[in-house]
């Protein structure tokens, strides 16, 4: 089992910036990709960045540009780093890890979540 969890998310003005964290415990062995995902109120779950162990990453086109996804692999961390945000980046952020898919989807293990809120 892979445990993960988030922190940074919080309120923040429209072109602001916010970091998000997610640090990963257990059987990190099994991770060969970390990314983010978001949901917004009323959507599905999206795919925000990812990134393999490796160092190939996937942006969302929503967010290229804008967002860095990033690790730090001696403390088993993913980092996002938001800038210029706007309203649609509102959502609940989670921390996703896994082996991984040609297709960038997710892996079976979640953090519980982050909320970030974009708004004047």
């Amino acid at each position: 089992q892979v445990q993960l969890v988030e922190s940074g998310g919080g309120l923040v003005q429209p072109g602001g910036s916010l970091r998000l964290s997610c640090t990963a415990s257990g059987s990190i062995f099994s991770i060969s990709a970390m990314g983010w995902y978001r949901q917004a109120p009323g959507k599905q779950r999206e795919l925000v960045a990812a990134r393999t162990r490796g160092g190939r990453t996937n942006y969302a086109d929503s967010v290229k540009g804008r967002f860095t996804i990033s690790r730090d692999n001696a403390n088993d961390t993913l980092y996002l780093q938001m800038n210029s945000l706007k309203p649609e980046d509102t959502g609940v952020y989670y921390c996703n890890a896994g082996p991984f898919r040609t297709d960038w989807g997710p892996g079976r293990f979640w953090g519980q979540g982050t909320q970030v809120t974009v708004s004047s």
